[in-house]
């Protein structure tokens, strides 16, 4: 009897701890980031996200409205000067202007960067280059463009 009762305790504590162990590390709240590209044009960054919302939330988000999407968004993103262009239930565009530094004469720099969740697929494109990232949080040693 005492066996079978502390092997029901040991089930259940089990049973609460296994959502803490199976941590998504793509998932911000409700939101589960795909993917992000980054289209940079001079000093500005173009970025799309491609995400998908909880089932619960789906509703609330389509009944309260998409302010509080739109706020962890951008904390996903981690820019601070983000503007959410367009936004849906499954993706978002933001643009970033001062994004890049100007060098002049057409020579830019995207600095290092840190995103808040693990990015399952990041695409940065410049008008030279496309650098893809699988499974990233940060773009580390920043890349360095021309604008054509």
């Amino acid at each position: 009897m005492r066996g079978g009762t502390i092997a029901v305790l040991c089930l259940f504590l089990f049973g609460l701890t296994a959502p803490v162990l199976a941590v998504n590390e793509e998932k911000y709240g409700y939101i589960t980031v795909q993917s992000v590209d980054i289209n940079l044009v001079k000093d500005r960054a173009e970025i799309q996200i491609n995400y998908t919302l909880d089932e619960p939330t789906r509703l609330l988000v389509l009944l309260l409205g998409k302010q509080d999407l739109k706020n962890r968004l951008l904390r996903v993103l981690n820019y601070e000067d983000a503007k959410v262009t367009y936004i849906e239930m499954d993706q978002a565009r933001l643009q970033v202007d001062d994004v890049s530094y100007d060098y002049g004469r057409g020579i830019y720099w995207f600095p290092e960067h840190r995103f808040n969740v693990i990015i399952p697929s990041l695409t940065v494109r410049t008008p030279q280059l496309t650098r893809e990232y699988s499974y990233t949080d940060n773009i580390s040693n920043g890349i360095g463009y021309f604008d054509s």
